[in-house]
């Protein structure tokens, strides 16, 4: 007979999630702490009695804080399920009623309860006056609102929900949580103020005569007038933007892949290389070729006998600026598409007797839609969401994310009016986002089966593989110029009017010395260096782990709110970063979530302000991989998270 150990009792998730709640709520600080976790500093800091230290448990069984108490019943609660199966239906509805009950619980009493003690009128008329406080949540809250979340999510799936996958349920999940708490939530807050006047009051006439004004919609540019609305101009430059950078970033994946070009390698790192670089850099190498006072500007004058102008201040020098700026991501959606296109349907194609040039039209081209539209997806909302270009070049072209800048930051400092702002931007976001799910359609674009393709992709049409090879040279030779200038300048005393060589702006920034501990990091730019490198090498892998676990969801699974769920993370790229730091700022300054000021509220901006990047990024590929791969790998006994990892993947 085989006797059933404690764990074999209860479901070892559970066990896990139950493992993990009880740490953070007997172990771990339950509010923030000055320093780093991980230096554990803090145990020599009054651990485990200091209030600042301390556990929920000691805080409790000190009598400090009695409303941390129900948390840690409702951990125990699960042991209730003590040798009950999954297929049980107490089992999920236990689970769900816990995990729903504990996370709402938790963030009550985290919203409830702040510097002041209650937050809310409701409760100190319930409750009276609360003479205590507390700050902002740590790492055992943390790791606790991680075990109630996971604890629901694995109630639905006990009970069904997307046929029951542990690991769908529960990646669906932490995705829609930490899009809420760190994307709607800040966001709202800040979009909320939309109908508020300079009183503080609330006015919804105030409001529409704000949305509906000349200076957003004035159509004054076509009928002769100076300008046209802020709305106009930023609705017009990103579908310039968007056509333009998806027709290059399809041009180069051509050319890497299509064109036998010897030099594939080296063409990706100069296409890439505008993504790496600050949108002010570039924006300042053009007004140095471009400008009033440009190399080229002047030259060229010189050479025809005009007087040099302003052209490149206002869209042209906007537009060149983005389409540099943009086309990298473009390319790296598209190369991936344009990769994964089948050789065996062209074959197929050619085999019929199509011609190269027919081939591409009829069967490569519609093949790439995906790639296509999510491209200019993405280079449409980072164009409506631009800040830097548009702070250096837009002249009177005025647009929306430098209007929402100067609403908030500036001598006005209207909320309101930026966040009526903010709402037509996202009104122009989530229309390209339907029109290139109209233009995709339910249409297949499956072109990766679990069939073996030894086929090698047929080469372009000559005409058309020279025309693209020399669209991308000229493109190239551009982005050249750009970087070439940039770098001499790096060495000129001072542009346009000292051009002498000199080292002593690299001296002043990156000098380094000697002393009795050794290297010495002298220079005005090792300090950013270091802090910028630290973020990206954190934000980067999170990132993509993030954006790439959210295109599985989208591409390879069906479940209720699915459209809601794509646009949710899509949000966050529709906002200028801008304003994404100003909601953070004004979110997270106070309990329950208290990050400003630290490196955390950096890493976490980035991670959700270009998480949109990663899920489109994957999106467009996954469309092209047979879904019969994932059911052939279940079918083999595989669960949800191997077939992500090892087939997917």
């Amino acid at each position: 007979m085989r006797v059933r150990t404690a764990t074999s009792a209860l479901h070892p998730t559970v066990v896990l999630w139950m493992a993990v709640g009880l740490v953070g709520y007997t172990l771990l600080p339950w509010y923030g702490l000055d320093g780093n976790l991980f230096t554990l500093s803090w145990l020599l800091d009054g651990y485990p009695l200091d209030d600042d230290v301390a556990p929920a448990l000691f805080l409790v069984l000190q009598g400090d804080k009695f409303w941390l108490a129900p948390l840690g019943p409702l951990l125990l609660a699960p042991l209730l399920l003590w040798g009950r199966q999954k297929s049980d239906p107490f089992f999920g509805y236990l689970l769900i009623a816990v995990g729903a009950t504990g996370a709402a619980y938790l963030l009550l009493q985290g919203f409830g309860i702040g510097l002041r003690g209650f937050q809310w009128q409701w409760l100190t008329s319930l409750f009276g006056e609360l003479d205590d406080r507390q700050f902002g949540m740590g790492w055992g809250a943390l790791l606790v609102g991680c075990a109630f979340l996971f604890l629901f999510t694995l109630g639905l799936a006990a009970r069904g929900a997307v046929a029951g996958d542990e690991f769908v349920v529960g990646s669906i999940g932490f995705v829609v949580a930490v899009v809420t708490i760190f994307i709607f939530m800040p966001i709202g807050q800040m979009l909320g103020s939309a109908l508020l006047t300079q009183e503080g009051d609330y006015s919804l006439p105030v409001f529409l005569a704000k949305l509906s004004s000349d200076r957003l919609w004035s159509l004054g540019c076509l009928a002769g007038g100076p300008r046209c609305g802020v709305a106009w101009n930023s609705l017009f430059l990103a579908i310039l933007v968007g056509v333009m950078t998806t027709a290059l970033g399809l041009v180069f994946a051509l050319v890497v892949t299509r064109t036998g070009f010897r030099y594939g390698a080296l063409l990706r790192a100069l296409t890439v290389l505008p993504i790496i670089t600050p949108p002010f850099v570039i924006g300042l190498a053009i007004i140095l070729l471009f400008g009033l006072s440009g190399a080229i500007n002047l030259g060229f004058a010189e050479l025809i006998g005009v007087q040099p102008t302003r052209w490149v201040y206002g869209l042209p020098g906007l537009l060149i600026a983005q389409v540099l700026a943009f086309t990298p991501i473009a390319f790296l959606v598209m190369i991936g598409v344009v990769e994964g296109v089948s050789p065996s349907m062209e074959e197929a194609a050619q085999t019929l007797r199509a011609n190269r040039w027919q081939t591409f039209i009829t069967v490569s081209l519609p093949l790439m839609r995906p790639g296509l539209a999510n491209a200019f997806l993405l280079s449409f909302i980072e164009s409506m969401a631009d800040f830097g270009n548009p702070l250096v070049l837009s002249g009177n072209f005025d647009v929306l994310s430098t209007e929402i800048f100067f609403a908030i930051v500036g001598a006005q400092y209207d909320q309101a009016q930026a966040a009526i702002l903010a709402l037509v931007l996202l009104f122009f976001t989530l229309g390209a986002f339907y029109a290139q799910r109209f233009w995709l359609g339910k249409k297949s674009y499956t072109t990766v089966s679990g069939k073996g393709d030894a086929g090698v992709h047929p080469h372009l049409p000559a005409t058309f593989r020279n025309l693209v090879i020399a669209v991308a040279a000229v493109w190239t030779l551009f982005t050249l110029l750009i970087y070439v200038t940039i770098f001499y300048g790096s060495f000129v005393k001072l542009w346009g009017v000292d051009f002498s060589l000199t080292f002593e702006h690299y001296v002043k920034a990156f000098s380094i010395g000697w002393n009795e501990f050794g290297v010495h990091w002298r220079g005005s730019a090792w300090s950013s260096f270091w802090t910028t490198m630290e973020i990206a090498l954190i934000s980067a892998p999170l990132t993509a782990a993030i954006g790439l676990l959210t295109a599985y969801l989208l591409v390879r699974q069906n479940f209720a709110g699915k459209d809601t769920f794509e646009f949710a993370t899509m949000l966050s790229f529709a906002i200028p970063g801008t304003v994404i730091g100003v909601s953070y700022v004004i979110a997270f300054n106070v309990p329950p979530i208290e990050l400003t000021g630290t490196g955390i509220i950096l890493v976490l901006s980035f991670i959700f302000r270009n998480m949109p990047v990663g899920v489109r990024a994957g999106v467009a590929p996954m469309s092209q991989i047979d879904r019969s791969l994932d059911e052939s790998s279940l079918t083999l006994g595989a669960n949800s998270w191997q077939t992500f990892r090892k087939v997917v993947l």
